[in-house]
């Protein structure tokens, strides 16, 4: 190879190296804004869900109340999986950029 292809490797490489940190902090961004909007959905559900429920239990008809029940247990269930999944990422994000800067600094 001669030294003009060495040269645009060279560059290539460190274009990469320099626009991967960009990358990472956008897919970031993008999976906790998706999971926030995941959570508030199942956070609302639940509302709706445990609503049934009392107008369930209001007018004394039990198949809507255990419905309702149901509904705003396993809406808690997946709020709750939602947002340990949404710190797992925060942590992730925060050791990978920590790392990161470790790494830089030597």
């Amino acid at each position: 190879m001669n030294r003009s292809h060495i040269k645009f490797a060279a560059a290539a490489a460190m274009a990469c190296a320099m626009a991967l940190p960009a990358t990472s902090s956008a897919n970031y961004q993008s999976a906790m804004k998706h999971r926030q909007q995941t959570k508030n959905t199942w956070r609302n559900l639940g509302y709706g869900a445990a609503a049934l429920g009392v107008y369930g239990l209001l007018t004394h008809n039990s198949t809507m109340t255990w419905l309702g029940a149901g509904g705003a247990a396993y809406s808690a269930y997946r709020y709750e999986g939602d947002r340990r999944s949404q710190n797992t990422i925060k942590e992730r994000h925060s050791y990978l950029r920590h790392h990161a800067r470790r790494r830089h600094r030597r």
